[in-house]
């Protein structure tokens, strides 16, 4: 594979993810990406796990969230987007939000994946 291929299809059993401390509030929140910059692909998605979870974020690549267990839900300065199982959330680039869950299991995507490292983040 050269270093522009994308990598080939794959399925990623839930089962087999392992997920990890996110954010600055590694107590709220764990992730496990399934696609991303690894693949050499500039959309990303992957599981995340909110417990007890208050995250002031400013959004800084367009992103969907698709609930699975739970309630989630995202303060905006247009508002509070509350969402249950299979309800999703759109938030453009450049949206100020909290994220907030007592116990919610989502799947997101987002675009770019390479957000974090055009801003010298990881």
């Amino acid at each position: 594979m050269t270093s522009t291929e994308k990598t080939p299809p794959r399925v990623a059993r839930f089962a087999d993810l392992s997920f990890a401390p996110r954010f600055a509030y590694p107590e709220m929140c764990e992730v496990t990406e399934v696609a991303g910059l690894a693949d050499r692909s500039e959309l990303a998605g992957g599981f995340a796990r909110f417990r007890a979870a208050e995250i002031p974020w400013q959004v800084r690549y367009d992103e969907l969230i698709l609930v699975l267990e739970g309630q989630f839900a995202v303060e905006t300065p247009e508002g509070v987007l509350s969402a249950g199982p299979r309800d999703t959330i759109w938030l453009p680039a450049g949206t100020p939000v909290i994220y907030r869950a007592e116990d919610a299991l989502v799947f997101y995507s987002l675009q770019p994946a390479s957000w974090a490292s055009a801003e010298g983040e990881a």
